[in-house]
């Protein structure tokens, strides 16, 4: 009977969901492992500074590829990396954690290891990781290939992180290939025939005799990668579509019937009229967190609304459970008239236009920024400013944001951007980032390097954390931090170094930093003509100016 090293076999499972890089960092329990990333031409290594940074890398990585892949060493190295993957799965993205640990022997004996507690305890790490996995395993060799074949398919099925744990003997230990091993269990069962049939023919009903029916389209529908029939079901119905702050770039926002970003009390006013005239929502896909719902004020009235997630269809209080909004989706789409309706709710609601002056205020800088951006970019906006300008930015056609709106943690885009830019190499990587969630993560910037990878970094220095003055403490020294020389990104980071240039780092466009908008505009030109290259804009910002999303949300979120 053929064999297979346990390592090969995780690694041949990691390719077969599309991933193609695995980002972590070297620890003396996965080196094993990392030889056979090395020596497969089919898989990079990701290399990053640190495990926190190279878990958000897989996040990124996951939100462009479907699925993504972080390594990391026993205790130290995985509890570095705890936060990232904590996020992904809050946000659902099947990003699959592998940990290398100590040697079968060396547990069994209870030894008292370095990156241990020294208390013998080789599953406390383990029990930590499964709170924030939707499937876990310490591999034993007599089941390692269904353990992680288990562990791998439950993730991609549920859109969640797993947790593998792989003693270092056991990476090239090699053990039989059952008969029976086929391919991975990637798709959902089929929807149940009857149940579905029901559930078209009520939702079919509801949308004949609605007069004002409105599309909202959130989070789930990205997750699940199923944004063409949602696409094909908007453009058949005609009627009028928003996307939740989540479920921003689901939605093709050149069509006629795209009306903009839905979020409660945070949403444009006309937008919020718009909503209020509906007598039947459809939610495709909804995710109700704070953020993503302006602080819980997404508040639609359950009587006329159908809501189609990936578990269940919702019809007003009736619900189908196991009617997933993949099957479902393109069978409502076929029951709707050949002809779209018409609505005529007049031009689309833009945020207010660019006010006079000469700094870079963010009512100018939202506006501006995409006339300088390429079709199919990918936005990846940090928490805080950029997030929330982010929501009524119209970007290229075929834009991808990246952002963090359930989970939230500063820094992530930094990493999450170097993940984006690997995955789809072929596109433009935009990075949005404030002065402070830079400092948290700002090593990538040499992953970026020594990948070749040429996004364009916006640094916004408005000098501290501006979302938390808005929320608490404008002049408290604790929002506040030691600023530093962002310019000198690139040149830090080893952009200019002869010795770095050999490993294929990318030519520098621009570096340095813009105050006014002349200044920004021509550094825009030279990023414009150099798509090439790597940019590193610092922008000057007013201190406490801030997009009026933000501005609106801190205003409703002091009772929560």
């Amino acid at each position: 009977m053929p064999s297979i090293q346990i390592g090969q076999h995780l690694l041949n499972r990691l390719k077969e969901i599309n991933i193609d890089v695995v980002f972590g960092v070297p620890g003396d329990f996965n080196m094993p492992l990392l030889d056979i990333i090395e020596d497969d031409p089919k898989l990079t290594w990701g290399n990053n500074a640190n495990e926190l940074n190279a878990s958000y890398a897989a996040d990124g990585y996951a939100r462009i590829r479907g699925a993504g892949a972080v390594v990391t060493t026993f205790g130290v190295g995985e509890l570095s990396a705890v936060n990232g993957v904590a996020g992904s799965y809050a946000e659902m993205l099947p990003v699959i954690h592998i940990v290398g640990t100590p040697s079968t022997k060396s547990q069994a004996a209870g030894a008292m290891l370095h990156h241990s507690l020294g208390d013998g305890n080789f599953d406390v790490f383990f029990n930590m990781s499964s709170m924030i996995a939707c499937a876990s395993t310490h591999l034993k060799k007599q089941t390692a290939i269904a353990e992680i074949d288990r562990v791998i398919s439950q993730a991609v099925l549920s859109k969640r992180t797993g947790y593998i744990g792989i003693p270092i003997d056991l990476i090239k230990t090699e053990v039989e290939i059952p008969e029976e091993l086929g391919p991975l269990q990637t798709t959902l069962p089929k929807n149940n025939p009857e149940v579905q049939a029901i559930a078209l023919k009520v939702v079919a009903e509801a949308i004949q005799s609605a007069k004002h029916p409105v599309i909202i389209v959130d989070g789930c529908v990205l997750r699940h990668r199923c944004q063409k029939p949602v696409q094909e079901f908007i453009t058949r119905s005609g009627f009028p579509t928003y996307v939740a702050p989540m479920g921003k770039g689901a939605v093709d926002e050149s069509i006629e019937n795209f009306r903009g970003c839905y979020s409660g009390n945070v949403t444009l006013e006309a937008v919020n009229e718009e909503i209020k005239l509906a007598d039947l929502i459809i939610e495709i896909g909804s995710i109700k967190s704070d953020f993503n719902t302006g602080n819980f004020s997404y508040s639609l009235d359950r009587s006329k609304t159908i809501t189609l997630h990936s578990f269940a269809t919702v019809v007003f209080c009736a619900e189908y459970q196991k009617v997933s909004m993949m099957e479902f989706i393109p069978l409502l789409t076929e029951a709707l008239p050949q002809q779209p309706r018409t609505f005529n709710l007049g031009p689309r609601a833009k945020p207010v236009p660019i006010q006079p002056g000469t700094e870079i205020t963010h009512n100018y800088f939202w506006h501006k920024v995409p006339e300088y951006m390429e079709e199919n970019a990918i936005v990846c906006a940090e928490t805080g400013t950029a997030e929330f300008a982010s929501l009524n930015m119209d970007g290229p056609k075929g834009t991808t944001y990246i952002t963090q709106i359930l989970w939230g943690s500063i820094g992530f885009t930094v990493g999450a951007s170097v993940g984006a830019a690997i995955a789809a190499r072929d596109r433009r990587v935009y990075l949005f980032v404030g002065d402070g969630s830079f400092q948290l993560t700002c090593q990538e910037i040499a992953v970026f390097l020594r990948h070749g990878l040429t996004p364009v970094i916006f640094l916004l220095n408005n000098d501290g954390y501006l979302i938390e003055k808005l929320i608490h403490g404008p002049e408290r020294a604790y929002n506040n931090y030691q600023m530093w020389n962002y310019s000198k990104s690139l040149d830090y980071f080893g952009a200019h170094l002869e010795h770095n240039k050999s490993m294929g780092v990318p030519p520098v466009g621009f570096e340095g930093k813009v105050a006014t908008r002349d200044e920004f505009e021509s550094a825009m030109k030279q990023v414009q003509a150099n798509p090439d290259k790597i940019h590193f804009l610092e922008v000057i910002m007013p201190q406490f100016d801030a997009p009026r999303e933000l501005e609106l949300l801190v205003a409703n979120s002091e009772n929560r």
